[in-house]
């Protein structure tokens, strides 16, 4: 099989559950070490978890206190284990220091925040809202470089590899690709015949793929812009992607009450980790075979949970 040598033996391995969270939890992100977990909670708040892959010991956390709205997205400073951003429906985006747990830096921007990403070279942020607006933030001064607002949807947007392309995911069911950093059209990849909800870059720099509300996830070559296969197992709509460190295996979820594993190279389903409720974020660890995942889960009160997991350890 083309890029492993060894097969993961997913279906020998567990999940753990996290609870620290008020309301449910609508982002979970790994930083660039492996070693800790952030989760961002329609709460108002993101809290950091210290996660040893091997090991036991009971997980301490530290809560980011400041928004004032639902925190939608976070994602980690990609050269930096200890820095991480949010992106807030209470209009800011904001750059704590996981070691204190302080916020060091903040800006408001012009609408509520539901999208954040980080240039692989950690010096820029783009973050898009729901008004279909994209700003690019400069981290070291923490202030917006170029604002451009879009006349359709905008949904999850991310950078290539080397950061010289931007990929926008629409609801028109395409994806634009943009030069970096003229934000000058490259490309419209006719991707879905619904709506593009999220898109994931293939850590070797090979692929990105595509999750559509018409339940496919497309891989597509990065240097061909071609399509090379689609994954078909989910039945609702694709909310969330993620390429595992090696970029051999994909996790996607929906609503469907699993979240399907499948080999990048063949296409076909590996394994599928059963879920309660619709998913929000799936998310592998850069360093191992720990696959982070949060939804809407509810208590049997119906109230939310605000739980994650992680599935991928050799006990439960």
């Amino acid at each position: 099989m083309e890029g492993t040598s060894t097969t993961v033996p997913f279906k020998n391995l567990h999940s753990r559950e996290y609870q620290g969270h008020k309301k449910k939890v609508h982002s979970v992100a790994w930083n660039c070490t492996g070693t800790k977990l952030a989760s961002g909670s329609v709460d108002q708040t993101a809290r950091l978890w210290h996660i040893e892959p091997h090991g036991h010991g009971k997980v301490k956390d530290i809560e980011l206190k400041g928004h004032t709205d639902s925190v939608d997205q976070l994602c980690w400073d990609p050269k930096h284990g200890d820095l991480i951003a949010t992106a807030s429906g209470d209009k800011t985006v904001r750059l704590w220091d996981a070691r204190s747990g302080k916020c060091s830096m903040q800006t408001e921007l012009s609408g509520e925040n539901i999208n954040i990403t980080y240039k692989p070279d950690g010096t820029h942020i783009a973050v898009g809202n729901r008004d279909d607006e994209l700003t690019i933030l400069d981290v070291r001064k923490f202030k917006p470089m170029h604002k451009r607002k879009f006349s359709y949807e905008v949904n999850e947007i991310a950078w290539n590899m080397t950061g010289e392309m931007f990929f926008l995911t629409t609801g028109n069911g395409t994806v634009e690709v943009l030069a970096y950093p003229s934000l000058r059209p490259l490309d419209t990849l006719v991707a879905h015949t619904a709506g593009c909800y999220c898109i994931a870059i293939d850590p070797m720099g090979r692929y990105f793929a595509v999750g559509s509300a018409d339940s496919l996830v497309s891989l597509w070559e990065i240097s061909e812009m071609l399509c090379v296969r689609t994954f078909t197992k989910l039945e609702w709509p694709v909310r969330t992607i993620s390429f595992n460190y090696t970029g051999d295996y994909i996790a996607s979820a929906s609503e469907d009450l699993f979240i399907d594993i499948s080999n990048v190279h063949t296409g076909r389903t590996v394994h599928q980790i059963p879920c309660r409720a619709a998913m929000n974020s799936v998310e592998w660890n850069p360093k191992y075979n720990l696959l982070a995942y949060a939804g809407d889960d509810k208590n049997k009160y119906q109230a939310d949970e605000g739980v994650f997991r992680i599935f991928g350890f050799e006990s439960p």
